[in-house]
């Protein structure tokens, strides 16, 4: 096994092996100097305490955790060794963080970005107009605004169809109306049958009030619109005419 010149020219380097490969790569290593460590004792590093690290994990991959301690321990702008199994090693090593991926000999390389975490840097705000500026040359047509507009939406709305109730925010008279929209919106409901519930059977499973999705086939009140026990049911024209 071969040690980067990297690691072993470093004044604070960190060697990380699975169990299984510590008599390798203890036996490998030339400068006793240098710390080998398997990932249950990378609890013990102080937080961003390591220079450069090499991971040998060659028949395994690396795991999530053993990614996160790796961050942990790192100094910002260090340098990461890894021989492992390459599944995902892109991918795991971008998402916990590490940049500049490399690849050197049988050896990945990434570093740990130069800044912290919760660091913050000012972005000059000059020539910010210049980011909004379209190009006069871009060949691609803009659609006219006005084309999505047709005669209807630049119609005026009547009058009468913008007041609302000053109770309910709404269209729709509260129970003890006395602006007038209570008369208003009566005589916008187009002549029709009224229909007394009073007269009808009464319901004997509650739901027959509540509308045809919750009605049987035999429901007397089959086609009536939901309504309250004992009220007048205004029907319009086209409640009238069968479906049939």
């Amino acid at each position: 096994m071969d040690i980067p010149e990297y690691i072993l020219n470093s004044k604070n380097s960190l060697v990380v092996c699975p169990e299984d490969e510590f008599q390798l790569v203890q036996e490998s290593i030339k400068k006793p100097s240098i710390p080998i460590k398997t990932q249950e004792h990378l609890v013990d590093i102080s937080p961003e305490s390591i220079e450069s690290v090499f991971v040998y994990y060659p028949k395994k991959a690396l795991t999530n955790n053993l990614v996160s301690e790796l961050v942990n321990i790192s100094k910002p702008g260090s340098k990461l060794f890894i021989q492992s199994d390459p599944a995902e090693l892109e991918f795991l090593l971008k998402v916990n963080g590490f940049v500049n991926l490399d690849k050197e000999n049988v050896y990945i390389t990434c570093e740990k970005p130069t800044y912290q975490l919760g660091s913050t840097a000012k972005i000059s705000n000059k020539n910010v107009a210049s980011v909004w500026k379209i190009d006069d040359d871009n060949e691609d047509e803009l659609i006219d605004s006005d084309e999505l507009l047709d005669e209807h939406d630049l119609e005026r709305p009547a009058p009468n169809t913008l007041k609302v109730c000053g109770t309910t925010g709404k269209r729709k008279a509260c129970k003890d109306c006395s602006c007038g929209l209570a008369e208003e919106l009566a005589s916008e409901v187009k002549p029709g049958n009224v229909v007394d519930t009073t007269a009808l059977p009464k319901s004997s499973c509650g739901s027959c009030y509540l509308g045809d999705a919750f009605r049987c086939a035999s429901c007397p009140y089959l086609g009536m619109p939901a309504f309250k026990p004992g009220e007048k049911i205004q029907l319009t024209d086209n409640q009238l005419i069968s479906d049939l």
